[in-house]
């Protein structure tokens, strides 16, 4: 990993001749808009509140004054106006922002705060925060303030704009340390793929303490100069109200767009609305291509997907003058460099569309390193500085990128063959007697590992059962991609971003 040189705060900063020297740059740049920007358009709305520009531009300016010389500052990232005013003024201060999800238990939470030892945490006024945060200094942010409004930090662009903690499946939560060139680069490579401009308007219902929701969801628009509307809490008909009055752009994780693909039979005003988007956008985990096609025939629209991780940000999408080809997570992203490779490291060189590899990245979106865990950041990299992502996927011939799964829990090898659970859980979700299908891999005496499927049926009173799901895989793929065992659920264990924790499933089996 390169070396990366950080200062306490921004006084500490050398004084050079050239901004080119040690890489400096304004953080203002991040959103020039806040500077140069027509001060009277709204940049945030959430509900019935709203900030202009130039409001924003007063009232984060003024948080970064009273946060110079801080190093990490925690944010209490509720879906509320004062979040997206906190993380700004803290980049703006030239600090790291280490956004907290409300939801963390006790045990998680302390974790996270005695690891990034932030200097003191922001929070909307009024908000109750946990015993867990009470040695902690706590600072209420004004969405209001119109102050006189500090100069931007002058901080290298390899300086931390975001810690942001990983989910911990496989011990306590890494801090991702993200730089500031990194949101630049993903955000500038987003605009170029999906053709992001300042006369967009985007509406989302995603949380604010993980990249899609945050950087996606939020820095993405204000460094564009164009508009977010958060809806506080994700519905159907906030989609269409804000579709309906203007909103271009649409993110969403595979829970909300299976809500919208539920609901568009009896719903003809969210139908028209999808219709009127410029783009839809699915992320955060794969969005089942039932669901891409229900929403396609209704609205007359294609959901297109992105591929990234926290540490990697964003790494491939369709691009928004490509083809929508479902199942797939589009092209690498200009600056991204990406490949695949089989598990000795050797490269993966065919574009077969057939050939699984795990997924390696290199490019300037990557972060610098897990906060406090060199072992982990090195066992996460090649000698080379390729990024183990862990996820496998094979490459069409034409470079679309295709997941099938992560390595640990979605690579099954039975009879011989590498199979990746996403696509026979798309095959599982075509049959109508299920309305959720999660895959995971047992241990076989015979077949090395046995597929086995979770169902959450569309009727409990009469789930298919396992013959009928193995025989309706077996002629959409391959007989050996069949399930040979059968679990019916009421429900499928989630995150807070809809992901299913497959782990959950082994674990109660």
């Amino acid at each position: 990993m390169p070396t990366v040189t950080v200062y306490e705060s921004a006084e500490t900063v050398p004084t050079v001749d050239s901004a080119d020297e040690l890489g400096v740059r304004r953080v203002s740049s991040l959103f020039p808009a806040l500077a140069d920007g027509p001060g009277d358009q709204v940049a945030l709305r959430f509900g019935e509140r709203s900030l202009t520009y130039g409001e924003l531009a007063a009232a984060a300016g003024t948080l970064a004054g009273r946060l110079r010389g801080a190093r990490r500052v925690a944010v209490w990232a509720t879906p509320e106006l004062e979040t997206a005013v906190a993380v700004t003024g803290v980049l703006l201060a030239g600090a790291a922002a280490v956004p907290l999800n409300p939801k963390s238990g006790e045990k998680e939470l302390a974790h996270i705060v005695s690891d990034s030892a932030p200097t003191l945490v922001l929070t909307a006024p009024g908000t109750q925060l946990p015993a867990g945060l009470g040695d902690l200094a706590r600072l209420d942010v004004d969405a209001s303030a119109t102050g006189p409004a500090a100069g931007a930090a002058e901080v290298p662009d390899t300086d931390p704009a975001l810690i942001v903690y990983t989910s911990g499946t496989t011990g306590p939560p890494k801090g991702a340390v993200l730089p500031r060139r990194a949101l630049a680069t993903t955000l500038d490579a987003l605009a170029d793929a999906w053709q992001w401009t300042a006369d967009d308007v985007l509406v989302h219902g995603l949380p604010l303490f993980h990249v899609h929701g945050l950087v996606l969801g939020t820095l993405g628009p204000l460094r564009r100069g164009g508009s977010v509307r958060h809806l506080g809490r994700f519905s159907t008909e906030g989609v269409a109200r804000e579709l309906t009055r203007g909103a271009t752009m649409l993110f969403g994780v595979p829970t909300m767009y299976h809500r919208i693909a539920e609901a568009l039979p009896e719903d003809p005003e969210l139908a028209a609305a999808l219709g009127r988007a410029r783009l839809l956008v699915s992320g955060s985990a794969a969005l089942p291509v039932h669901d891409h096609e229900r929403i396609a025939a209704a609205t007359g629209r294609r959901v297109i997907e992105r591929y990234g991780m926290t540490e990697t940000l964003m790494n491939t999408s369709v691009r928004a003058d490509g083809e929508a080809r479902p199942g797939t997570v589009g092209v690498p992203l200009p600056g991204v460099e990406l490949r695949l490779v089989e598990e000795d490291g050797t490269e993966i060189g065919a574009y077969d569309g057939e050939s699984v590899g795990e997924i390696q990245v290199r490019g300037a979106n990557l972060f610098t390193e897990y906060l406090n865990r060199p072992d982990a950041t090195a066992a996460a990299h090649t000698a080379d500085g390729w990024f183990r992502t862990g996820d496998m996927a094979v490459r069409e011939p034409d470079g679309y990128v295709r997941i099938v799964g992560r390595k640990a829990t979605d690579l099954i090898k039975s009879g011989g063959y590498k199979i990746g659970a996403g696509e026979i859980e798309n095959a599982l979700l075509e049959h109508p007697g299920v309305r959720e299908a999660a895959v995971t891999g047992e241990p076989d005496a015979d077949l090395g590992e046995r597929i086995v499927a979770w169902v959450v049926p569309a009727d409990p009173q009469s789930p298919p059962t396992a013959e009928e799901l193995a025989d309706h895989v077996a002629r959409r793929l391959a007989p050996h991609k069949r399930p040979r065992v059968v679990h019916h659920l009421a429900a499928l264990p989630r995150n807070d971003m809809g992901k299913i924790m497959k782990r959950a499933l082994v674990a109660d089996a």
